[in-house]
C-alpha cells in the first residue's frame, strides 16, 4: 500500500510541477507502476505472501470464536 501511496504522490507532483518533481521524467513513475504490478500480481502470489496474510486473519477468527464460546459457559 505504501508504494500505491507513493506512485500517486508522485503523479500528483510531477502534474502540477511542484518543487524538483517538475523535471521527472514519466518514466520513473511509469517504471514504479510496472513494479507495483508485478509484485502485487506475480510475486506475492508466488512466495505465498496473500494466502498467508488470509490464513492469519482465519487463524485469529477462529480463535475469537473458540475463546467466545469457552467465556459462554463460564
Amino acid at each position: 500500500m505504501p508504494l500505491i501511496l507513493l506512485i500517486l504522490a508522485l503523479c500528483g507532483l510531477r502534474y502540477f510541477e511542484v518543487w524538483r518533481f517538475a523535471e521527472l521524467s514519466w518514466w520513473w513513475i511509469v517504471g514504479l507502476m510496472v513494479f507495483a504490478f508485478a509484485w502485487f500480481e506475480v510475486l506475492e502470489p508466488m512466495l505465498g505472501l496473500d494466502k498467508r496474510k488470509a490464513h492469519n486473519v482465519d487463524e485469529q477468527r477462529r480463535k475469537d470464536r473458540v475463546k467466545q464460546n469457552f467465556d459462554k459457559k463460564k
